[in-house]
C-alpha cells in the first residue's frame, strides 16, 4: 500500500512522536562562497545565497545575522523521502492555528522549525493530531 492511503498515512502520523529539541536555531543567509561554519545543521544552497541553520548561540560567536529565530521539533517516526500526504498533514494542522513552520526532511526523520516563542504550542498540537481519530 502506497504512503498516503489510509493505513499508511495513520501509522504515519499516530506514530510521529513529536519532540521539541532545547535552544533557538536561526537561518542565515551567507554569501554563495562563503565556508559554512562548522556549527551549522542544515545547509541549502541557491544561486543568491547560502542558507544555514544553526544554534543562536554559534551564530552570535561567528557574527552572523539571524533571519529567523526558531524553535527544532523533530519527528521521531522513519518516514520514508516518497510519503504522500504525511507533512501535508503536519503543516495542515499548525497552520490551521496560524504557525508557520520551515521543514527538512533527512534520510530518518522530518524536522520543523517553527517561531521560536511558539515551539511548545506546535508540539501540543501535533501531539493532538498524533491522538486523533482518523477522519
Amino acid at each position: 500500500m502506497p504512503f498516503g492511503s489510509g493505513e499508511s498515512l495513520d501509522r504515519l502520523i499516530r506514530s510521529m512522536n513529536p519532540v521539541l529539541r532545547g535552544g533557538a536555531y536561526v537561518f542565515c543567509a551567507l554569501a554563495a562562497d562563503a565556508a559554512v561554519p562548522a556549527g551549522a545543521i542544515a545547509v541549502f544552497r541557491e544561486a543568491e545565497a547560502t542558507t544555514i541553520v544553526i544554534e543562536r548561540s554559534d551564530a552570535e560567536a561567528d557574527r552572523l545575522d539571524p533571519l529567523y529565530v526558531a524553535a527544532w521539533i523533530t519527528l521521531t517516526v522513519h518516514s520514508e523521502l516518497d510519503a504522500v500526504g504525511f507533512l501535508a498533514a503536519i503543516t495542515n494542522a499548525l497552520a490551521a492555528s496560524g504557525i508557520s513552520c520551515n521543514v527538512f526532511s533527512a534520510v530518518h526523520h522530518d524536522h520543523l522549525f517553527v517561531p521560536y516563542e511558539q515551539g511548545e504550542r506546535a508540539v501540543e498540537i501535533l501531539r493532538a493530531l498524533q491522538l486523533s481519530p482518523s477522519p
